[in-house]
């Protein structure tokens, strides 16, 4: 199976975000634009101590994104990277960034709900 990330469903979409998933199976890969300023933690609060629930695997395409773990640790992701970022996480960016990230399908699911969840309750 193949799929350009331009014919990638649009899962979720924000003045400072686009993210693109298609589902394969259990997993999902998405494509992951964001622009510069873009910070998640005030999306992710809710969920488990206010962090994404969900792992990820990827690789960054352009610029850098820094992470936040539960435990406090930080560290910055950037273009030509592999990452791994087990549930617990926050990100945010300094810089037009983009990424491809691999999920398990349904905690992925979980998350995109909880932030679509929020913009609506802002909106």
């Amino acid at each position: 199976m193949k799929l350009l990330k331009e014919k990638m469903p649009v899962a979720l979409k924000l003045p400072v975000a686009t993210f693109r998933v298609s589902e394969w199976g259990d997993s999902a890969v998405a494509y992951v634009e964001l622009s510069a300023g873009a910070d998640a933690t005030p999306l992710l609060k809710g969920l488990p101590h206010d962090k994404c629930s969900c792992p990820h695997w990827g690789y960054m395409l352009k610029g850098a994104i820094h992470v936040r773990y539960t435990d406090g640790t930080e560290e910055i992701c950037t273009a030509g990277e592999a990452f791994y970022w087990p549930a617990g996480h926050t990100v945010w960016v300094e810089e037009d960034t983009s990424f491809v990230e691999f999920s398990p399908r349904n905690e992925l699911k979980e998350v995109y709900d909880h932030i679509g969840d929020k913009i609506a309750a802002m909106a």
